[in-house]
């Protein structure tokens, strides 16, 4: 049996397959179990597509490279397309789509019978999904995108935003409940499997490395991690008690780092074939990472020392053609971080006196909204728009994007 790894061997493969392209891995069956008569019978029950391709079982991941590589190359010169269905001896079955439901219906021995439904489905939601995007949404279609966080808030908008662009996008939050609803409700909208839920928590190592675990397993690896779960307790540095301190250094700080230990792995993979493989890294910073912030240390410090994780992250992994950019976003106050009743910050600040003159949550808000240029809080379409610009520009890293309205600007 072989030593190498199926969250091994499924980045390999999908930067052999898709060069950096879009395109998804669906690996259902990924041990020595799937026999040669179960590869037989989804061979057979998909007569439209590729002759199967056939890999023996290496020893080390070395030698499984070097053969993956010379067996890719001469099936695409002999064919000059991409097998659609892997047998790996000794280690699993992989179906290679453009798509994860295209790859998930070659598993399917019975999706023919569902097929045509699925795809008047998709049709009658393709204006709306046309409505909702932007211009550069073909930067993200059929990517495979990861939103920490994103059962509510922040991550929720950039997770709509990404499904509605095509993107195969993973809900990761430690409200694993939040995520399924979410997940389930996408996939209905949309009319395909664009969402995907798994629970996370950031700031616990062994978290982090098993949500990694069932992406890969589940799609074949990574091409978008946005960074976005994050937490904020406000309060004054003489009464501030360390567990509250720790608290949000632990989600804020290091919960990125273990999110980029963990992600950068299966990135690099995926880029070793080609060494044309870009992949992103994102985290969702704040305003709070360019200039102090009265009575909100933790927070403020925390952003402070991400932006310099982006920028070390961006040095060293360049060499993978990863890419790590922030996003500042100014304040968004429709959000529950802002707006819930009993544990926003506007509640928050009003109860701490932060805002001396303030006698209502209202006051709060206008205080905040008055010290925008633009007049408004931050939204999840204007942090969309500065995540697409990122994907798309292969020449920039290690940057930290304002988008506070012209509250802060860069000198």
């Amino acid at each position: 049996m072989s030593t190498v790894q199926v969250t091994t061997l499924a980045p390999l493969l999908r930067g052999l397959a898709f060069d950096g392209e879009t395109g998804a891995i669906v690996i259902p069956e990924p041990d020595e179990s799937v026999s040669r008569e179960r590869f037989d019978e989804i061979r057979d029950a998909n007569p439209g597509s590729l002759p199967p391709l056939f890999l023996p079982a290496e020893d080390t991941e070395e030698a499984l490279f070097d053969s993956l590589t010379s067996t890719f190359e001469l099936y695409y010169d002999n064919n000059e397309v991409y097998p659609t269905l892997v047998l790996a001896e000794g280690i699993g079955a992989f179906a290679l789509g453009p798509s994860y439901d295209a790859a998930a219906d070659v598993l399917d021995l019975h999706h023919q019978d569902r097929l045509s439904a699925r795809e008047q489905g998709q049709k009658k939601g393709a204006q709306r999904a046309q409505d909702y995007v932007f211009d550069r949404d073909n930067v993200v279609k059929n990517r495979v995108s990861v939103v920490t966080g994103s059962a509510q808030g922040f991550g929720e908008s950039i997770a709509r935003h990404l499904a509605a662009a095509g993107s195969l996008v993973f809900i990761a939050d430690i409200n694993l409940e939040g995520a399924k609803a979410l997940a389930e409700e996408l996939n209905k909208e949309h009319h395909r499997t664009t969402a995907l839920p798994v629970k996370v928590d950031v700031s616990k190592a062994e978290s982090v490395e098993a949500m990694v675990d069932q992406i890969v397993r589940q799609a074949g690896g990574i091409d978008l991690f946005v960074s976005n779960a994050g937490v904020l307790r406000a309060g004054s540095v003489k009464e501030m008690e360390i567990d509250t301190f720790t608290f949000v250094t632990s989600v804020n700080y290091i919960g990125y780092f273990l999110c980029t230990k963990y992600a950068s792995q299966v990135m690099a993979l995926q880029n070793k074939p080609s060494g044309r493989y870009f992949t992103d890294i994102v985290q969702i910073n704040s305003k709070s990472g360019l200039e102090g912030s009265n009575k909100n240390s933790a927070y403020a410090g925390g952003k402070f020392g991400g932006i310099g994780l982006t920028q070390s992250f961006a040095k060293e992994l360049v060499e993978d053609n990863i890419k790590v950019n922030s996003i500042c976003p100014g304040n968004f106050f429709e959000g529950p971080l802002w707006s819930h009743p009993k544990t926003g910050l506007f509640v928050q600040y009003l109860n701490t006196g932060k805002v001396p003159e303030a006698q209502t949550v209202d006051d709060v808000r206008e205080h905040y909204e008055s010290q925008v240029p633009m007049g408004r809080g931050c939204r999840g379409s204007d942090v969309i728009r500065a995540l697409y610009y990122l994907v798309e520009q292969k020449y920039e890293t290690g940057q930290a994007v304002p988008v506070t309205g012209g509250q802060v600007m860069l000198r």
